[in-house]
């Protein structure tokens, strides 16, 4: 049982198969057949079934967390473990991983799955690989500062495919926000121009419903990072299945429910907010003087959602590529070329320096 969990071998040929985002189906490495998820996962209905009953019963219970790895899921895992950064990484036991994809550290070594819980949901991958890599190198292109062999090729096939951990939470903020305005009107008399400006006073009161904010739960992951390259389209979000792991690693969780719960209430208050200011309308300034608001947390979700990461070392310090798996959208932190900002600093003075000496030159004549 834990070897055909393992592996998800093809029905004609018994090869391993892997997830293809291009076409949503698992892919034979070896026949090249392909299969709907739901006809593999058909073949582990046992797995499947429990898997079912667990994620229904904690639906209706709200728990804020997930169900465990049943027994044959994790016979059919293997976690990774990095020494240097501290990542924590799951995958099948096809899925070779040489390095880090946070830090680039090499010296990474297989351990045993203990104490992860399994997920909820998943958005798998759509972006390909190769779909990635020129995301990445077209966002080059428009870096003229950025060091030449920074972009090379061989840092760009250093990319990974990781299901970044999130925890999905629902909510409800209601309460008060007061604001300042003021309008300003201006006019002539005479020799003065005159500026008179009113101030007011405003008070709005309401309440948001939140459907999964999400929460990146991964310390390696800045984020900045995560809300950078959001939003995800929740309408490809389906029950987890082992099916969408081959070929790519899974981070595990190390922010709790609770850490991740004032996260959620910071985001959702920050909203609710913003939407009562824009209701505060025709006038020239508008600023928050005080909130009382209060959150209330109606369920909460674990999940698993799609991102490359691309890390490299570039003058002892680690720079890592966010890129959505689903989206395309895409951040990062890029070094600076030296050389480069010197020459282009020295041509903008030179622009201003001759401009400078042009305007001179009109003043004389």
């Amino acid at each position: 049982m834990a070897d055909r969990i393992t592996n998800y071998q093809c029905p004609a040929c018994t090869g391993p198969l892997h997830f293809d985002p291009t076409s949503g189906k698992l892919v034979c490495e070896y026949c090249g057949s392909s299969y709907e998820v739901s006809e593999i996962e058909a073949l582990y209905a046992e797995k499947d079934e429990a898997a079912a009953a667990a994620q229904a019963a904690r639906a209706e219970e709200s728990a804020p967390e997930g169900s465990p790895w049943s027994e044959a899921e994790a016979a059919g895992l293997k976690v990774y473990n990095c020494p240097s950064c501290g990542a924590e990484l799951i995958c099948d036991s096809t899925t070779a991983a040489s390095s880090c994809p946070y830090c680039g550290n090499p010296a990474i070594v297989p351990g045993e799955l203990s104490g992860a819980l399994r997920p909820d949901w998943v958005i798998p991958f759509k972006l390909t690989k190769e779909q990635a890599i020129q995301a990445l190198k077209n966002h080059y292109r428009k870096k003229p500062l950025l060091p030449r062999l920074f972009s090379s090729q061989n840092h760009l096939e250093e990319i990974k495919g990781v299901y970044a951990p999130f925890w999905l939470c629902d909510g409800e903020a209601a309460g008060t926000a007061v604001f300042s305005a003021e309008k300003v009107r201006r006019w002539t008399e005479g020799k003065y121009d005159v500026t008179e400006t009113s101030h007011y006073e405003c008070v709005r009161s309401g309440s948001l419903r939140f459907s999964r904010i999400p929460v990146d739960s991964s310390t390696k992951m800045p984020d900045e990072h995560m809300d950078a390259i959001e939003p995800f389209d929740y309408s490809e979000l389906k029950p987890f299945s082992t099916a969408y792991l081959p070929g790519y690693m899974a981070d595990k969780y190390d922010v709790d429910a609770q850490t991740a719960e004032e996260r959620a209430r910071k985001r959702a208050e920050q909203s609710t907010v913003s939407a009562m200011e824009a209701t505060v309308t025709g006038f020239s300034g508008v600023r928050t003087k005080s909130t009382d608001l209060e959150y209330r947390r109606t369920g909460l979700h674990y999940a698993l959602l799609p991102v490359w990461l691309l890390s490299t070392r570039w003058n002892d310090r680690v720079y890592l590529f966010s890129v959505n798996g689903q989206t395309g959208r895409l951040v990062g932190d890029l070094p600076i070329s030296k050389g480069r900002l010197c020459a282009w600093l020295f041509g903008i003075w030179g622009v201003v320096a001759v401009a400078a000496l042009l305007l001179q030159a009109a003043h004389i004549f």
